[in-house]
C-alpha cells in the first residue's frame, strides 16, 4: 500500500464505518486497532460489527486498496481518534486510550500534520492532548493543527449519517478549525459549523445529556402510569396531540455508549451545577431496577397461583431495537440481574441479532415464545411484532410492543 493520508486510531463502531467512508472517496486509510483479530477480519474484507451497508464499503474499500488495518500507526498526513472513553471509579471518565493512541502517533507528527479527536471527551481533553504532544515534540509547537469533532451518529444508520449530518468542529485556534473543516468537507454533504475546541466537545456531552433528561421524563411517566393503572403508551399518544408537546417513548433504561454515558463527563466535572443532568441519570438507572423487580414480582404471583415454576422469556439483549450492540444495555442488566436471582426457572434469552454470547445461551424467539409462560419484552425488536401470543401467556412489555 502506498503511503496513506489518513491514519485511523480505533475501528470501532464509529472508527471503521468513518475509515470506510474516507476509502470510498479514494483516500488511502490505515487503520489501527490493538485487537489483532479484529485487524484480520477488516483485512480480509469483512466486518466485526453489524451496521447496514458497512459490509460492502469495507469489502471494496480493502479490495481496492484503499484500507488496510494494522496494530501499529505508521506516518500519514492526518490522524483522527477515535477510541473508547470508559468510565473509572464513581463515574469519572477515562481518557487513557485516547493518550494511549495519541502517544503512538507522536512520534510520527510532522509539521502541517492535521490531528483530530472524535471520541467523547471531557471539556479540555483536546488542550490537555495539545500539551501532551508539545510537551514530547516541542519543535512542532505551533506547527499542528489540532481539533475536536464528535460524530452524531444513530446506529442501524451510521453510514447514511456519517455522510449527511451537520457536524460541529472546533480547533485549539482558528486555523486548526479551518484545516479540519477543509478534511471533512472531502466527505461530508452535511452542514460544518465552526467554534472552539472546548465548545465542541461540550457540545457532543449536551446534545446527549438533553436526550437523556427527556428520556428520563418518559420514563418517571410510566412509573406513575404504573401505580395509577393508566395505558402509558396510550397516555403519551394523546398528550402528543399537542402542538407544542412530543414527549419520548418510555423503556426499560437507557443503553448505549453514548446517551447512558456522556452525561456522566459533565456530572464528574460540575457536580454542584449539573442537578437536572444527575437525576436524569438516576432516574434512568433505577428503571431498569424496577423492570427486574416487576419481573420477579411476576415470577413469584405466578408460582403461587399455579402452584409450578413457571418458563421466562427474556426478550432482547441490546441497547436499542435492530442492532447488535449490546453496551451499557439496560435490557442485559435486567437479564443478569433476574437470573442472578433465579430460583430454578427455566429461561429463555432472546437476541436476535447476535449468534451466540459468553454468557447468555441463546434461544431463537419463536421457540422461546412457544414455550414460555411469562414474556418479557425489553426490546422492541422488528421481529418481536409480528409474534402470536397465546391467551394464559402474561405479557410483560417495557418497551411498547404491544402498545
Amino acid at each position: 500500500m502506498n503511503k496513506p493520508e489518513v491514519v485511523m486510531m480505533g475501528l470501532g463502531y464509529i472508527g471503521l464505518p468513518t475509515a470506510a467512508l474516507i476509502a470510498q472517496n479514494n483516500t488511502r486509510v490505515h487503520g489501527v486497532d490493538i485487537n489483532p483479530r479484529i485487524v484480520e477480519i477488516i483485512n480480509a474484507g469483512k466486518i466485526h460489527i453489524i451496521e447496514p451497508d458497512l459490509d460492502t464499503a469495507v469489502a471494496d474499500a480493502v479490495k481496492n486498496g484503499y484500507l488496510i488495518a494494522n496494530t501499529k500507526p505508521i506516518e500519514a498526513n492526518t490522524y483522527l481518534i477515535v477510541v473508547p472513553t470508559p468510565f473509572k471509579a464513581k463515574n469519572k471518565p477515562d481518557i487513557s486510550f485516547v493518550e494511549a493512541a495519541t502517544k503512538a502517533i507522536i512520534p510520527l507528527l510532522k509539521p502541517g500534520d492535521l490531528y483530530i479527536i472524535e471520541s467523547t471527551s471531557p471539556i479540555g481533553t483536546t488542550e490537555k492532548m495539545m500539551r501532551l504532544i508539545y510537551s514530547e515534540r516541542p519543535e512542532l509547537k505551533e506547527k499542528l493543527f489540532l481539533a475536536y469533532c464528535p460524530e452524531r451518529v444513530l446506529p442501524g444508520n451510521v453510514m447514511y449519517e456519517l455522510v449527511n449530518n451537520d457536524r460541529v468542529i472546533g480547533g485549539v485556534n482558528e486555523a486548526s478549525t479551518d484545516k479540519a473543516i477543509d478534511f471533512y468537507r472531502q466527505f461530508i454533504k452535511g452542514d460544518l459549523h465552526k467554534t472552539n475546541a472546548r465548545t465542541a466537545e461540550m457540545c457532543k456531552l449536551v446534545e446527549n445529556s438533553s436526550r437523556d433528561v427527556q428520556i428520563a421524563f418518559a420514563n418517571e411517566l410510566s412509573l406513575i402510569c404504573d401505580k395509577a393503572d393508566i395505558n402509558v403508551w396510550e397516555l403519551i399518544e394523546l398528550a402528543n396531540k399537542h402542538p407544542r408537546v412530543n414527549i419520548l417513548q418510555p423503556g426499560c433504561g437507557v443503553g448505549g455508549h453514548c446517551i447512558a454515558v456522556d452525561p456522566y463527563f459533565i456530572v464528574s466535572d460540575y457536580p454542584e451545577e449539573s442537578k437536572i443532568i444527575s437525576k436524569a441519570r438516576e432516574i434512568n438507572n433505577y428503571k431498569s431496577l424496577w423492570c427486574a423487580e416487576k419481573v420477579q414480582t411476576a415470577k413469584l404471583e405466578f408460582e403461587i397461583k399455579n402452584g409450578y415454576k413457571p418458563k421466562i422469556a427474556l426478550m432482547g439483549l441490546a441497547f436499542k431495537p435492530n442492532i447488535d450492540d449490546l453496551r451499557e444495555s439496560p435490557a442485559k442488566y435486567i437479564a443478569q440481574t433476574v437470573l442472578q436471582n433465579s430460583n430454578n426457572e427455566m429461561y429463555y434469552i432472546v437476541e436476535p441479532n447476535i449468534k451466540n454470547h459468553n454468557v447468555f445461551k441463546l434461544t431463537n424467539y419463536e421457540e422461546a415464545v412457544e414455550k414460555a409462560d411469562i414474556i418479557v419484552f425489553l426490546v422492541a425488536h422488528k421481529e418481536f411484532s409480528k409474534i402470536n401470543i397465546k391467551p394464559n401467556q402474561i405479557i410483560l412489555d417495557f418497551c411498547g410492543v404491544r402498545k
